[in-house]
C-alpha cells in the first residue's frame, strides 16, 4: 500500500484538550505507543508504524502544536516543557494518560519526548530517540543565533513549498526512490510557518543532554549512517554520554521512520 493510500486510511482527527486542539492519527489496540515527529514533518511521517504496529499497540502520532490543525503553544519562544505538557494534555483528553506508554521522538520530537518523560517519569516505560536533534542551547551564542536566523530566513525566502523542494531530498539517502522523496517533500510543504517558527526557536535554545538527565526509564538511540542532518557520530555520542545503547538503522537518511521502516518497527516493539 502506498503512503498516500495509508494517509487516506488513517486521516488526521482532532481532539480538544486543556491546551487547545491536537490533530493526530490513531491505529490499533493494545499498549500505548506515542510518536512525536520532527521540525519539518508531521504525523504522516509515521504511517509505516501505524500500518505495521497496529496489531500490537494503540499507535498514536500527533501533529505537534503549531502543525496541521493543532493549536500552537502560547509562548513565542517556547521550551521543550511547553510541548511536553501538551503531550499529557492530549493523552488526558483521549482518556489514555493513566496507562504506561512507550514514547518515541524523531529529530526535534526527541526534545519534546524527553521533556514529557521528565514531567511524568513513572508513566513512560521506554523512550526511543530516532535521529535525535541535540539542540543548540549550550552552543556558542553566535552559532546558535546564526543557525536560527538561517533557518527562518530560508522559510521566509522560500515558503514551505520552496523549502520542501530545496531541502526535502536531504531528509533521505541518495538511494531513496522518487515516490518516497516526493512524499517527504509533500509533508514539509504543508508545514505552518508560525508553528515552524516556534519549533525553530525551541531547537535553538534547548539541550537534549540536559533534558535526558531527568529521564530514568530505558532509553535507546538510533539513526541511519547516511543521515547528514543528525549524523550518526553525533547520535552515537549522545548515546554514550547518557549511557544508552545505540543502534544503526543502516544506510538510510534522516527520515528513518519512513526509509528504514522495518528496522524502526522492530526497535519500537522490542522488549524494554
Amino acid at each position: 500500500m502506498t503512503l498516500q493510500e495509508l494517509a487516506q486510511q488513517w486521516p488526521a482527527q482532532v481532539v480538544p484538550t486543556a491546551g487547545g486542539d491536537i490533530a493526530y492519527r490513531r491505529a490499533g489496540q493494545g499498549p500505548l505507543l506515542v510518536l512525536l515527529h520532527g521540525i519539518g514533518s508531521a504525523s504522516g511521517s509515521w504511517l509505516r508504524q501505524l500500518q505495521s504496529l497496529q496489531s500490537r499497540f494503540t499507535v498514536l502520532a500527533w501533529d505537534a502544536p503549531g502543525y496541521g490543525q493543532s493549536t500552537p503553544v502560547e509562548a513565542d519562544w517556547p521550551t521543550a516543557a511547553d510541548y511536553g505538557t501538551r503531550v499529557w494534555q492530549w493523552l488526558q483528553a483521549l482518556g489514555l494518560a493513566q496507562q504506561p506508554i512507550r514514547l518515541a521522538g524523531h529529530s526535534l520530537g526527541c526534545l519534546m519526548a524527553a521533556a514529557a518523560v521528565a514531567q511524568r517519569p513513572g508513566a513512560v516505560e521506554r523512550l526511543t530517540l530516532l535521529s535525535p536533534a541535540l539542540g543548540y542551547g549550550l552552543a556558542d551564542p553566535a552559532l546558535r543565533d546564526s543557525k536560527l536566523r538561517d533557518r527562518l530566513a530560508n522559510l521566509e525566502r522560500l515558503g514551505p513549498a520552496g523549502m520542501a523542494e530545496h531541502r526535502g531530498a536531504a531528509m533521505l539517502s541518495a538511494q531513496a526512490d522518487a515516490p518516497l522523496v516526493a512524499y517527504v517533500k509533500s509533508i514539509m510543504a504543508a508545514i505552518v510557518p508560525a508553528g515552524y517558527t516556534q519549533a525553530a526557536r525551541l531547537l535553538a535554545n534547548a539541550d537534549l543532554d540536559s533534558l535526558l538527565a531527568a529521564v530514568t526509564c530505558p532509553v535507546t538511540v538510533a539513526s541511519g549512517s547516511a543521515d547528514t542532518i543528525t549524523p550518526a557520530a553525533a547520535c552515537e555520542g549522545l548515546a554514550h554520554r547518557v549511557g544508552a545503547p545505540y543502534l544503526s538503522l543502516g544506510p538510510v537518511g534522516h527520515a528513518c521512520a519512513l526509509e528504514a521502516a522495518d528496522a524502526v518497527n522492530a526497535l519500537l516493539q522490542a522488549t524494554p
